[in-house]
Order: C-alpha cells, then structure tokens, then sequence
C-alpha cells in the first residue's frame, strides 16, 4: 500500500477542536477517517512550529489520497500538503528505469 506524509497546519477554528478534543481525540479522529477509505495511520505527532502535525498513512492509492485531501480541506479547518513516501527498494526500482530525456539547449 503507498505510503504517505502529511503535514497540517489547524486554523484557527481547527484549534479550537483540538483544544476541545485533545490529542489523543484528534488521532482518534484522524485514525477514523483514514480507516473510512481503506487505510491505516501508521504515525502522528504534533509539532512546535510551522506545521502543528505530521501523520504517516499507508493509503490505498493515489485517489484515496486525494479524496482524503481534498475533504478534510474543504472543513476550512486544516491546511495540509500530501508528500508520496517511496521505499528505498521503489527507489532502486526507479534508477534503472530508462528514461528518455534531452537536457534544454543540449
């Protein structure tokens, strides 16, 4: 199953929830609604800065990915960015693709 990063930033209506429902009840609700499209949180943490969680979510594929993306922003209450995760064994995979590329001016 692909393997993801996100990283949320709460608003400010997004803070008052986790004031509201702590830490522990927002990972319950973030462990529901991955579940709710086939997935599983492997990890979440909160953060000092810029980003306020990093959660780590195996996915079914790339369109549950956005489905999840795109209905959590549209609560007005997080903003996120999806990073793909690749294993090093994917990455050995992708070096010994062939790629046919012509560097600009070359």
């Amino acid at each position: 199953m692909p393997k993801y990063l996100i990283q949320a930033t709460y608003t400010a209506d997004g803070l008052k929830g986790v004031l509201k429902d702590g830490g522990t009840g927002r990972r319950q609700a973030v462990d529901r609604v991955v579940e709710s499209i086939g997935g599983r949180v492997e990890q979440m943490y909160f953060a000092f800065g810029e980003t306020d969680t990093y959660v780590i979510v195996d996915l079914p594929s790339n369109e549950a990915s956005a489905a999840l993306g795109l209905t959590i922003a549209a609560s007005g209450a997080v903003q996120m960015k999806t990073i793909v995760l690749l294993t090093p064994e994917q990455v050995d995979e992708a070096v010994r693709m062939e790629v046919a590329y012509r560097a600009p001016g070359a």
